[in-house]
């Protein structure tokens, strides 16, 4: 059903099988309440679109077992400015 599941990359990168439930599990819930999805998809099943934001990096587990959401990459490049316009 969930190929992603089987996969020990996605247990590894979590932090383990429990986590990886926990996490799934809240997420879906939040989903359920209303959550925006964080990643592109025209899915509409809620657990495929956890499982996507993990492994695109959008969501962890805090210390206290929460979800918490990654930041968005920070520019890297300052934004141009046209002196002109001034």
């Amino acid at each position: 059903m969930y190929e992603e599941l089987k996969e020990e990359d996605i247990v590894n990168k979590v932090g383990g099988r429990f986590k990886l439930s926990t996490l799934l599990q809240k997420r879906v819930v939040q989903l359920v309440r209303g959550s925006r999805p964080l990643v592109a998809t025209t899915k509409t099943d809620r657990m495929a679109i956890a499982l996507q934001e993990i492994l695109e990096d959008k969501i962890f587990l805090d210390p206290e077992n929460e979800v918490a959401f990654r930041s968005p990459e920070p520019q890297t490049e300052a934004p141009e400015l046209d002196l002109d316009d001034l």
